[in-house]
């Protein structure tokens, strides 16, 4: 990501939490250097923290992208991500194989192949954004 944002010559700037007070501390970080948006990458954290950072993305007018619909949901702009539900069916296809007695070693690698974009047109309207048709179309949830 910072490799290809560098290479349209655009500055992402990485900040880290690992816990509450450090999420407050990284969205004072963010509006001190006038970040214009936020990306919240997959962290357990997070997700227990997730009322947190979207009352913050709102209270500082960032736009963000989050990593599952629950942010989405909870008042966040975009939620882009694997599909848990579908995550949650594939574990226990492979419980069932491994009870079955298949080996866990012989079992392949799976990796997420439904991805579902989720866009508050509510928040979107909040921050004086105007969504574009192509994005609405491609949502997969409009939440309003």
């Amino acid at each position: 990501m910072l490799a290809a944002a560098r290479a349209i010559g655009q500055r992402i700037d990485v900040f880290r939490a690992s816990s509450e007070s450090e999420i407050d501390a990284a969205f004072v970080a963010i509006v001190r250097r006038g970040n214009g948006a936020l990306l919240v990458t997959d962290d357990p954290l997070f997700s227990v923290q997730l009322d947190q950072i979207v009352a913050l993305a709102a209270r500082h007018a960032l736009p963000a992208i989050y990593y599952r619909r629950e942010f989405v949901a909870a008042g966040g702009l975009i939620g882009y991500g694997s599909n848990s539900g579908e995550a949650y069916r594939q574990a226990g296809i492979y419980i069932g194989r491994i009870l079955k007695g298949e080996k866990p070693a012989d079992l392949p690698v799976m990796q997420p192949v439904k991805f579902e974009l989720i866009l508050n047109l509510k928040t979107a309207k909040t921050l004086g954004l105007t969504v574009p048709q192509s994005i609405l179309l491609s949502a997969d949830e409009v939440i309003e």
